[in-house]
C-alpha cells in the first residue's frame, strides 16, 4: 500500500503532466484556428482586390472618389470602434509581448481587434489601398492565440509570439519563414522554450492552411540563376544598395508619421486624422491612374508576373508603388506592408535589369524583392528565407543572402531601428502614459 507521501508526489506529478499537455493542446488548437483564419482572410482579400479592379476597368475615374472616401471611412471606423487596429498590426503584436497585464495586452491583441482588422483590411482593398494582408494576419493570429491563451494565462507572451509566427507561415505558406520571423523579428532572441512554442504553432497553422489551400508556392517556382554573369553580380550590389536606401527612407517616413510631427503640420494631422487619411487616399488614386491601375492593391499579381517573366508593368511601377504604399501606410488605415514591399522590390529589380541587359532579368527581380524587403523590415534572415521559400529557387540562396545583408546594412545607415520595433515603442509608451494617468492622444499610428 502506497504511503500518503508517495500518493501526494504522484498527484503532484499528474497535475504537472496534465498542465503541460493542456498548454501544448492550447498551442495546437490556436495554430489550427490561425491557419483557418489566414485562409479566410486570403480568400476574402483576393475577392476584395478583384472587385476593385473590375470596377476600375469599367470607370478608372472612380478611384478619385472611391479611394479617398474609403480611406476616410476606414480611418474613422478604426479610431472610433477598433482602436489600435491601424497599420500592419505587427508593432501591436510586438508591444503586446513586451507589456505586462491582461488588460494592457488586450488593448492591442483581442478578438474584437481581429474582427475589426479583417473588416477594415477588406475595406481598404475594396477602395484600392496599396496594402497587404500578411501583416494584419500577424495581429489576427496573435489575437486568436491570446484569446485561446486564457486557458493558459502564464504563457501569454509565448502565445502571442506563436500566433504571430503562425500568421506569417499560413499567410505566405512559408513555415520556415514563420519560424525565423518569430525568432528574429518578434522576439529578437533565440530561446529553446520559445522556439518549441513557435514550431508547434507554425506546424498546426501550416497543416491547416495546406489542407485548405493545397501545396503551392507563393510566387510559383522559378529557375533563375546568376551563374558567372559579371553583370548579374553587379546587380546584387546595385540592388542591395538601392533596396537599402529606399527601404531605410520608407522606414524613416513611417516612424516619423507614427511618432507624430511637431508644429503646425503635426497639430493639423492630429486634429484632422480623417481628412489626412482622405488626402493620402487621393495621392494613392493619383499614383494608380498614372500607373494604369497597376499599383492598387497588394501588388501580388504584378510581382508574380515579373518573377515569372511573363508580366508587363510600366517602368515607373516601382516608384509609384513606393509612393502609394507610403501614403497608404501613414494614413492610419489597417493594412500591411509585406506584399506591397515585395512588389516595390520587384519593380526595382526590373528597373535595374533594364540597365544591365546582360544579367538575367528574373534573377534581378527576385534580388530586388529581398534587398528592398530587408531594407524595410531590417530582418535580413527573415527576408531571404521568406523570398527563397516563396520562389522555391535554391540556386539563388547565396545571392539572396548577400543582397539581403547589403540591403539591411545600408538601411541601418539611414534608419537606426527597424520600423516594426520603432512603431511598437509608440504603443508601449502610450500604455505607460495610460497607466500613470497621463492623457493620451488618439493613439499612435502603425
Amino acid at each position: 500500500m502506497a504511503s500518503p507521501l508517495l500518493k501526494t508526489r504522484r498527484a503532484r506529478r499528474f497535475r504537472i503532466i496534465a498542465l503541460r499537455w493542456r498548454q501544448r493542446a492550447v498551442f495546437v488548437l490556436g495554430g489550427i484556428v490561425v491557419g483557418a483564419a489566414a485562409y479566410g482572410v486570403a480568400i476574402a482579400a483576393d475577392h476584395a482586390g478583384a472587385a476593385f479592379q473590375e470596377l476600375l476597368a469599367r470607370a478608372p475615374i472612380v478611384a478619385f472618389f472611391l479611394t479617398p472616401l474609403g480611406f476616410a471611412a476606414s480611418s474613422w471606423i478604426a479610431r472610433r470602434y477598433f482602436p489600435n487596429s491601424g497599420g500592419s498590426g505587427i508593432p501591436q503584436a510586438i508591444a503586446a509581448r513586451a507589456l505586462h497585464g491582461l488588460a494592457a495586452r488586450e488593448r492591442l491583441v483581442s478578438m474584437r481587434i481581429a474582427i475589426g482588422k479583417t473588416i477594415l483590411l477588406l475595406l481598404g482593398l475594396l477602395c484600392g489601398g496599396s496594402i497587404g494582408r500578411e501583416g494584419p494576419t500577424v495581429q489576427i493570429g496573435a489575437s486568436i492565440m491570446f484569446a485561446i491563451g486564457r486557458l493558459s494565462p502564464r504563457r501569454q507572451p509565448g502565445l502571442i509570439l506563436a500566433g504571430a509566427a503562425a500568421g506569417v507561415a499560413a499567410a505566405f505558406n512559408t513555415p520556415l519563414a514563420g519560424i525565423v520571423f518569430g525568432i528574429e523579428e518578434m522576439s529578437r532572441a533565440f530561446e529553446v522554450r520559445t522556439s518549441g512554442i513557435i514550431i508547434g504553432g507554425v506546424i498546426a497553422a501550416g497543416l491547416t492552411s495546406l489542407s485548405l489551400q493545397g501545396d503551392y508556392t507563393y510566387f510559383g517556382t522559378t529557375h533563375a540563376v546568376l551563374g558567372g554573369s559579371a553583370q548579374g553580380w553587379l546587380g546584387v550590389l546595385l540592388l542591395g544598395i538601392a533596396g537599402g536606401v529606399l527601404g531605410g527612407v520608407f522606414s524613416r517616413v513611417l516612424i516619423l508619421f507614427g511618432g507624430g510631427f511637431r508644429g503646425r503640420i503635426g497639430a493639423a494631422i492630429k486634429q484632422h486624422p480623417v481628412v489626412f487619411a482622405a488626402l493620402c487616399g487621393l495621392l494613392v488614386a493619383l499614383c494608380g491612374l498614372v500607373s494604369g491601375g497597376t499599383i492598387f492593391g497588394t501588388g501580388y499579381t504584378q510581382a508574380r508576373g515579373l518573377v515569372q517573366g511573363d508580366g508587363a508593368v510600366p517602368g515607373t511601377f516601382g516608384a509609384l508603388k513606393f509612393l502609394a504604399t507610403i501614403a497608404s501606410s501613414i494614413s492610419g488605415i489597417p493594412g500591411g506592408i509585406f506584399a506591397p514591399s515585395l512588389a516595390v522590390g520587384a519593380g526595382l529589380g526590373a528597373n535595374v535589369a533594364s540597365i544591365l541587359p546582360g544579367a538575367p532579368a528574373q534573377a534581378l527581380v527576385v534580388l530586388g524583392m529581398v534587398a528592398y524587403f530587408s531594407g524595410v523590415v531590417q530582418a535580413p534572415i527573415t527576408a531571404f528565407v521568406i523570398v527563397a521559400e516563396m520562389t522555391n529557387d535554391h540556386a539563388m540562396v547565396v545571392p539572396l543572402m548577400l543582397a539581403s545583408l547589403i540591403g539591411f546594412s545600408v538601411s541601418r545607415l539611414i534608419c537606426k531601428e527597424g520600423v516594426y520595433h520603432a512603431l511598437a515603442h509608440n504603443f508601449i509608451h502610450a500604455e505607460i502614459a495610460r497607466s500613470v494617468g497621463v492623457p493620451a492622444a488618439a493613439g499612435p499610428s502603425a
